[in-house]
């Protein structure tokens, strides 16, 4: 009987199916992603990340239980596929669904049929340019996706800042807000989001 061999960060930019990427045996520690057809292995967000990560999660959660009809759905584990290009399934690390499908048992819902109105990454000090570059092409070219949120703790996890990409035409428009500061959207009707993990 045949072991499967474990995948894990010396696989990184490996040529793989989706088919091979969904059956993967995964070294823990690492997040795996498949772009363009490639492996793309990130480290695991630290702990401090990973509150900062929990308190956006609770934020956006919140909204959706008060205002269902604008959000539905939020995970913190889902896959988007970028059309047109070869199989690209980035991971964001919160995903906020407006048409997520609950109706339908859950077994028949796939990540490939369905796609989010917000995403949000928390920077990684270890690899910045997947959610700083590489993501803000990527998440532009899904149509759903009205905005793209960097929250970045890298210096502070008690004091990040945030980044907005609002879809704008055909580009995005950057809105920068500091610690402390508030971000209102009419994307999300009735949503304030003070940059502060403690409030």
């Amino acid at each position: 009987m045949a072991t499967a061999v474990k995948i894990g960060p010396d696989d990184h930019d490996r040529s793989m199916s989706l088919e091979e990427f969904e059956g993967g045996d995964y070294d823990e520690g690492f997040r795996y992603e498949l772009i363009d057809g490639r492996l793309y292995v990130s480290p695991q967000p630290d702990l401090p990340e990973n509150q900062v990560e929990e308190w956006i999660n609770d934020k956006l959660k919140q909204y959706a239980r008060r205002r269902p009809e604008v959000v539905n759905f939020v995970s913190s584990k889902a896959r988007v596929f970028v059309p047109g290009r070869e199989t690209t399934t980035p991971e964001p690390d919160q995903a906020a669904y407006h048409d997520f499908p609950l109706h339908l048992p859950k077994r028949q819902v796939r990540w490939q049929d369905v796609s989010p109105l917000l995403v949000v990454e928390i920077l990684h000090r270890d690899d910045p340019d997947k959610d700083l570059v590489r993501n803000v092409a990527l998440y532009f070219q899904v149509p759903s996706i009205k905005e793209y949120w960097v929250i970045d703790a890298r210096d502070d996890a008690d004091r990040p800042s945030l980044r907005v990409h609002q879809r704008y035409g055909r580009r995005w428009r950057v809105i920068d807000r500091a610690f402390g500061e508030a971000y209102t959207t009419r994307l999300l009707p009735g949503f304030t989001l003070t940059v502060d993990p403690h409030r």
